[in-house]
């Protein structure tokens, strides 16, 4: 995979009313000369030592951010003000997070559930993606996906 983008920057962190997020800013210029632009899902490998599936979003001045939780900060050591080494690949899974197998089998047995998952915006399938993986119970999973696959499309 090719490196999209690199750089060295101080850990930042958004003000409390925009989610008071840590975040890596990336300049619109570097965003603008991807072949898919601002809708480019990346992966981010931060201190050669983390590596996470990620989105851009919009910084507010023309510029992107994305994200780093607090778990990923507390994982590498940094602190707010700490300058550290990422760089950017584009993630060949197109939907940038991977389906779990709950939602797999269904869609496998369930050929009009299929089609409807089909038609969801990559930004629906991977919120309901998110909401499945949240929850430990197999069955539970598969009775949300049903609902959420249906009412979202």
């Amino acid at each position: 995979m090719t490196i999209l983008f690199e750089d060295t920057q101080p850990l930042r962190q958004l003000e409390a009313r925009r989610g008071g997020y840590y975040y890596a800013a990336i300049p619109a210029t570097v965003v603008e000369s991807w072949p898919k632009t601002k809708k480019t899902r990346l992966i981010c490998i931060v201190a050669n030592a983390l590596e996470f599936q990620c989105g851009l979003n919009p910084l507010g001045n023309g510029d992107f951010f994305i994200i780093l939780s607090q778990k990923n900060v507390t994982s590498v050591g940094l602190q707010p003000g700490d300058s550290f080494n990422f760089f950017l690949l584009e993630d060949p899974n197109p939907l940038g997070v991977a389906i779990p197998e709950t939602i797999k089998v269904l869609l496998e047995q369930d050929d009009l559930l299929s089609k409807k998952f089909d038609t969801l915006t990559d930004g629906k399938k991977r919120a309901i993606i998110h909401q499945i993986n949240r929850i430990k119970n197999v069955d539970l999973q598969i009775e949300r996906a049903q609902k959420l696959i249906w009412i979202t499309s």
